[in-house]
């Protein structure tokens, strides 16, 4: 059974075509709004750990800011260099609430 946690007010989400991080547990996660759909992936890159969440979306995918690989918002795997992924969480809100399931 999967648990829910609470990351944030739908009044923190980010706004159109922009990213946020928010904390996760030990960990954080970059939320991404395209075209008013959210998608929340693992915010740190695998290459050399840049923080994803200071990228900027690009064809539906984020772009690290550190070096430029590219991770889709549908499933986390990275566009330029297979076999490289990051998490893809679901994200669930709920009136004013925002959750990821783990």
């Amino acid at each position: 059974m999967s648990q829910r946690t609470r990351i944030a007010s739908v009044f923190q989400l980010p706004p159109e075509g922009e990213l946020r991080e928010f904390r996760f547990g030990s960990a954080s996660v970059c939320v991404a709004n395209l075209g008013g759909a959210f998608t929340a992936l693992g915010n740190v890159c695998p290459h050399l750990g840049g923080p994803l969440a200071e990228g900027s979306i690009e064809a539906g995918k984020v772009v690290c800011p550190w070096h430029g690989w590219e991770f889709g918002l549908a499933d986390g795997r990275c566009a330029n260099h297979p076999g490289a992924s990051v998490q893809h969480f679901e994200l669930v809100i709920e009136g004013d609430d925002v959750f990821l399931k783990s």
